[in-house]
């Protein structure tokens, strides 16, 4: 079986050079780069299955290494900081990193979290998934990460193409609140779920949906969300 690669992306090598040891023993393949500037040449070159990015790096924020990435890549990031606060965390998640780990962590762990964000996807579909979600006149190309409303490009962020993507999946069927935060940001997440309804109400707004008389995102008040175009609201 081919090893799944790992770019970490780590400035201080008393971290970076055991931690890649630790994930060549745990079946990765790790590369290692210490600056913001290497990382994304290897991130481009390379192509790596999983990305461990530092937030401090000597040549950058690594929320900005991030930025760039998710303007092209649907890559699965795994967030590296010494700092816990529940807005660093947040802001890393709401970019588009699929988890957030706090130093210090143990390989194991780390191991651990990394595959169940390869599980999880990542962001790419599953090869038995549809490559195309369609629900009215809404459309998303997975392969192709486009979304389309009655033909005309919607941009959307990566998380609310995530959050697109789950609704379809299951349109006419309401997904609980818990469920998409799981799926969108994180399986460990505990607490307000409150950048879930921010989220909804930037993709209501991109499709010109009205909260109060839904044609596209309806809420089940207490539940979660539906997607079903074809129902008119009560």
């Amino acid at each position: 079986m081919t090893k799944r690669t790992i770019l970490l992306i780590e400035d201080e090598e008393a971290i970076s050079e055991p931690l890649a040891a630790a994930l060549a023993r745990e079946g990765f393949d790790p590369i290692v780069a210490g600056t913001a500037a290497e990382g994304m040449e290897l991130f481009t070159r390379r192509a790596p299955d999983l990305v461990l990015l530092d937030v401090m790096l000597p040549d950058g924020d690594g929320r900005d290494v991030l930025r760039r990435m998710r303007e092209t890549s649907r890559t699965p990031v795994v967030m590296l900081s010494a700092r816990g606060e529940e807005m660093d965390r947040v802001l890393g998640l709401e970019l588009g990193a699929d988890d957030y780990v706090t130093k210090p962590f143990s390989a194991v762990e780390l191991a651990a979290r990394i595959r169940a964000v390869l599980r999880r996807g990542g962001g790419e579909a599953p090869a038995h998934a549809a490559a195309v979600l369609e629900a009215g006149d809404v459309r998303l190309d997975l392969e192709a990460h486009e979304a389309t409303q009655g033909g005309e490009p919607l941009e959307l962020t990566v998380k609310e193409f995530e959050l697109m993507r789950v609704l379809l999946e299951r349109a006419g069927k309401v997904v609980k609140r818990e469920e998409l935060v799981r799926e969108v940001w994180d399986p460990a997440w505990f607490g307000s779920t409150k950048t879930l309804d921010v989220h909804v109400s930037a993709l209501r707004k991109k499709l010109g949906d009205d909260p109060a008389a839904p044609r596209y995102i309806h809420t089940v008040r207490g539940v979660g969300f539906r997607f079903d175009p074809a129902v008119e609201a009560q």
